[in-house]
């Protein structure tokens, strides 16, 4: 945790509110999402139990297993999902917009708009991760067939647990950590973990505060847990005896039939809490405005959507089990790489976030007081624009000279550290040599160097591009990381010899 979310956590609690922690929005979100809200049998291994679906506040579809030990309606469970994620997926691929590639000399096409999917918290993302490992690779024919439908959910569902984890992906996302990414609850990053309770920090009611609201939220009964884990007390007091009803009225489908919608109206009523809860969180996050790099990594959402889509449209195979140790060093490095480019793009946004930079020393706040935007570097082969500026801060500068420091307002520019001066008056000044974004003339266009009594933001993160490291062919690894076998030789006898013979 950081000094800053820790001071708003304090604040939080004294202020009995949540406090933001952003002034931005850091993710995407959709016209139209569509909102999943899953419940798991306990003492099951993800057996589904039931679920709220949909893309509209008004018209959620109730999905539910009566028996979820029982493994075929467990994938007509599946089946059922299958008819409302499947065509809200299609309903994306009706137009694409070409996108140049190679410097203009070639483009692909890509999709206008990516789906987007939310449930209430990261357990929901592994729900929906382990459902679709259990699904993508069964058979529609053959023993025990399935719907077709339900090895192509199973796809798409692992897909979407895939992109959760890439930082900065809006493809799948859990409203708890979207939510805690913009605001700092009273609470532990535990109880962060409870929709109901997060968000009575975040909107308590009218003359309450949020540990009073986060406090009537602790009670199942009134606010039942956002799952996929259900209330034990649930389990035992309710679910029980209506899916033990539901099984005993095997013989009489009119007895049946009742049980299931005494079964239904009761999972019904745990889920709708929590689905008003997501459109609450959803309207809460649309108040703030998007930052100016959400539309970028929107775009790697719809990429990875047409991708994939181009991938199983011919037929492609599902997902292995496990990758092999090439394939998780690509992907390990990949996901790196984009934390690394994710926490830059939201310091360069959003200046609360970059405050907190600014208390580790990597980045500085300073007025500009001197600057000559016509300066020329003409000591090698042909001279280059090289403008200097000084930079006057009150913040400890722990950069050395020679550092290169960039600006969020000028993304593209990068200023060498020429010289550090700390004054007797707990100012330093700092001369820096601008390079990059002013065209590549002798003659800086207008605004492209700051000027005179400019309020400038300095820092050391970097959005430049990341070259992808390099990685050997699975062929070319050892037999211990997945490559040939080495051969083995046989004696001269036939008998393999051992140490002692």
């Amino acid at each position: 945790m950081s000094t800053l979310r820790a001071l708003a956590k304090a604040q939080a609690l004294a202020a009995g509110v949540a406090q933001p922690v952003a002034t931005v929005r850091h993710l995407h979100l959709s016209e139209r999402p569509l909102v999943l809200v899953p419940l798991a049998m306990a003492g099951e291994a993800n057996a589904p139990l039931a679920a709220l679906v949909g893309t509209a506040p008004d018209r959620p579809r109730l999905l539910v297993v009566p028996q979820p030990r029982n493994r075929d309606q467990r994938y007509r469970f599946a089946a059922e999902l299958a008819e409302e994620v499947l065509p809200y997926l299609d309903s994306f691929r009706d137009a694409t917009e070409a996108v140049p590639v190679d410097r203009g000399r070639d483009v692909r096409h890509r999709y206008l708009d990516a789906p987007q999917l939310l449930v209430p918290n990261p357990a929901g993302i592994t729900f929906l991760r382990l459902f679709g490992r259990s699904t993508r690779f069964r058979r529609s024919d053959g023993e025990y067939p399935v719907h077709p439908s339900v090895p192509l959910l199973g796809r798409w569902l692992t897909f979407f647990a895939e992109r959760a984890e890439q930082p900065g992906s809006a493809a799948l996302v859990a409203l708890t950590e979207a939510l805690t990414l913009h605001w700092a609850t009273g609470q532990s990053a535990v109880e962060d973990l409870h929709l109901p309770a997060l968000l009575g920090w975040i909107d308590p009611p009218p003359g309450s505060t949020g540990a009073a609201a986060a406090a009537r939220a602790e009670d199942p009964t009134g606010c039942p847990p956002a799952g996929p884990a259900t209330d034990p007390d649930f389990d035992n007091r309710h679910l029980a005896p209506a899916i033990a009803a539901y099984a005993a009225a095997a013989d009489d489908p009119e007895a049946r039939a009742g049980a299931y919608a005494e079964l239904a109206a009761l999972l019904r009523d745990q889920l709708a809490p929590t689905w008003e809860l997501m459109w609450r969180g959803v309207g809460l996050l649309r108040a703030l405005p998007p930052g100016a790099r959400v539309a970028g990594r929107w775009d790697g959402d719809r990429d990875a959507f047409t991708g994939y889509a181009e991938h199983v449209d011919p037929g492609g195979g599902p997902q292995p089990r496990r990758d092999g140790a090439v394939a998780a060093a690509v992907r390990l490095h990949r996901l790196e790489r984009a934390a690394a480019s994710y926490a830059v793009q939201r310091a360069y946004d959003d200046p609360l976030v970059m405050a907190e930079h600014r208390l580790t020393g990597e980045a500085f706040v300073g007025e500009v007081t001197l600057a000559d935007p016509t300066r020329v570097d003409d000591s090698g082969k042909r001279p280059v624009l090289r403008p200097r500026i000084q930079v006057v801060t009150t913040e400890p500068v722990l950069v050395p000279v020679g550092a290169s420091l960039h600006s969020p307002a000028r993304p593209g520019q990068k200023a060498k550290v020429v010289f550090v001066t700390p004054g007797a008056d707990g100012k330093t000044e700092v001369v820096l040599e601008l390079s990059g974004g002013m065209g590549r003339g002798l003659t800086a266009p207008q605004g492209s160097v700051p000027e005179v009594g400019e309020r400038l933001c300095l820092t050391t993160l970097s959005d430049a591009f990341l070259p992808a490291g390099a990685f050997p062919a699975a062929e070319e690894t050892p037999w211990t990381h997945g490559g040939p076998p080495v051969t083995a030789v046989p004696a001269a006898d036939g008998d393999p010899a051992e140490e002692w013979s």
